[in-house]
């Protein structure tokens, strides 16, 4: 009679696991996380303080491997989207700048002058306009999952200051990727690019280029002041926003608990990588701006005044882009924008 009482219960045990058991098997013994570029590149940064925190609060079940530089779609980081459809990729931290081209919407955060502080940055990410922008990836067999930020771009240079468009004329500049960016340094004058951030130190090194467009934090880290880059202008001229985000058929394949852990985790490194982008560059603390001064680079800060007429110069570029977005779109950017405290 005990005999056949514990094997009752021995099978009511196991019946009740095996569901759980099910659920576990789904996993993958790796999930591939696609970054563009390594440590300390504050979205790679990102990345793998997300895949951190994903372990701990897993204990191991969900493993992430950070695959940095977008090794795997072969260091080209504008086909990620296109991997994550196919099954090559299963999450990724992506630059609005990089997925750009296949989604015409985030353009928005490359309009020339759009966002003159992070206040305004903050506005869109946190706003209507993030939620809507989400909604658009969510069209394209991805899910987002947190806003993150790599920084608002500033430009710098060999050979002179740069505080009014025609301190622009004739200057080599480098960008990363979209034909935004090559419209706007055309029509202040300049002749911009484009070129991959591996191909960039050498061809600064050389003169190839005169100058390029990157975060102050980055243009430290990477000591491009190194690079006969001596000339630093702060115009905010666009922002490079982040978005951390995970394959439809991935997601789907998680129970709601997962996906809750994966969500508070996402938006927990995006803080994180928020504010370590943004360290040193936002008044009272001007650490960054500082250093760069101390590494001997002459540094303009431009007035609010400064930058209205570099966004009067590019309002043509901006005009017909914000036909592309979408007009109504803009608007509610900049309708948040004018709002913001």
């Amino acid at each position: 009679m005990t005999t056949r009482r514990n094997f009752i219960a021995t099978a009511a045990v196991s019946s009740l696991a095996a569901p759980a058991i099910s659920r576990a098997q789904t996993l993958k013994s790796e999930y591939k996380v696609s970054v563009v570029g390594n440590r300390p590149i504050p979205l790679s940064v990102g990345a793998f303080r997300w895949a951190e925190l994903v372990t701990e609060r897993t204990q191991g079940r969900i493993n992430m491997k950070v695959y940095p530089g977008s090794s795997l779609v072969g260091g080209d980081q504008t086909r990620e989207l296109v991997a994550m459809r196919q099954g090559v990729i299963d999450m990724t931290v992506s630059s609005t700048i990089n997925i750009s081209p296949q989604i015409k919407e985030m353009t928005l955060f490359s309009l020339p002058f759009l966002m003159p502080d992070h206040k305004a940055f903050d506005a869109l990410i946190n706003g209507e306009v993030g939620q809507e922008l989400f909604k658009v990836m969510e069209t394209r067999d991805v899910v987002p999952l947190a806003w993150g930020e790599n920084g608002f771009r500033e430009l710098s240079n060999s050979k002179r200051p740069i505080r009014k468009p025609e301190d622009l004329k004739g200057l080599k500049i480098r960008y990363a990727a979209g034909p935004i960016f090559a419209e706007i340094f055309t029509t202040l004058g300049a002749n911009p690019v484009q070129m991959s951030f591996a191909d960039l130190q050498p061809a600064l090194s050389s003169g190839a280029v005169d100058g390029q467009e990157n975060p102050v934090n980055l243009f430290l880290l990477f000591k491009i002041n190194t690079l006969a880059q001596k000339h630093l202008t702060v115009w905010n001229y666009c922002a490079d926003a982040g978005i951390f985000h995970v394959a439809k058929a991935v997601w789907e394949s998680f129970s709601t608990a997962d996906k809750e852990i994966l969500r508070d985790t996402a938006r927990q490194a995006a803080r994180e990588q928020i504010a370590e982008a943004r360290k040193g560059i936002i008044a009272p603390d001007l650490s960054s701006i500082e250093a760069a001064k101390q590494a001997g680079v002459e540094v303009q800060l431009l007035t609010p005044e400064e930058k209205a007429v570099f966004q009067a110069a590019t309002k043509p570029v901006f005009e017909k882009w914000e036909a592309q977005i979408g007009s109504d779109l803009v608007a509610k950017a900049q309708k948040a924008i004018a709002a913001r405290v």
